[in-house]
């Protein structure tokens, strides 16, 4: 009889544990992405106050991201204007001269058309638009490179026939 009663004791403590440890894992599986918030239809990660479709608060590990251009141009004008004289995708578009672009530099400190410092701390900066510019500044790097090998060929020429 004794041994009767340490045994039922010891049956309800041990269902006991078992039911707090359950109640305490159900409770810690309920919501196992805490830093993961739903807010009008946008997603949360390290935020509770999502302001796009995805807003992550922190870093992002990946190995590839995929941006759909939606109507951007990418810059194959700058070589389309240059070698042609015109660009169907951007008729407006001239490539400036390198003694405006350093007039543009002393004044300014950054690139024509790429945000200052100031603005990308102060805004952000979207990925689409930033990389289209930097494509676009390579393309022109491209152009004043083929300008000033012309113009060395040129020396190389006039010194030769000296």
């Amino acid at each position: 009889m004794f041994h009767f009663r340490i045994y039922n004791k010891m049956k309800k403590t041990v269902f006991a544990f078992l039911m707090l440890f359950i109640t305490f894992s159900l409770s810690a599986q309920r919501n196992p992405f805490k830093n993961l918030t739903e807010k009008n239809g946008k997603i949360g990660i390290g935020t509770e106050q999502p302001d796009e479709l995805l807003t992550v608060k922190g870093k992002i590990h990946t190995q590839e991201v995929l941006v759909d251009l939606q109507g951007a141009v990418a810059p194959d004008y700058v070589f389309e204007q240059y070698f042609t004289g015109t660009s169907e995708k951007m008729p407006n578009y001239k490539l400036i001269t390198l003694p405006e672009l350093e007039a543009y530099l002393k004044k300014h400190n950054h690139l024509p058309q790429i945000p200052s410092a100031e603005t990308m701390e102060n805004e952000g900066m979207s990925l689409k638009e930033m990389n289209l510019l930097l494509l676009k500044k390579i393309e022109e790097l491209t152009i004043y490179t083929l300008q000033q090998q012309k113009e060395i060929e040129k020396l190389k020429e006039a010194i030769s026939e000296d």
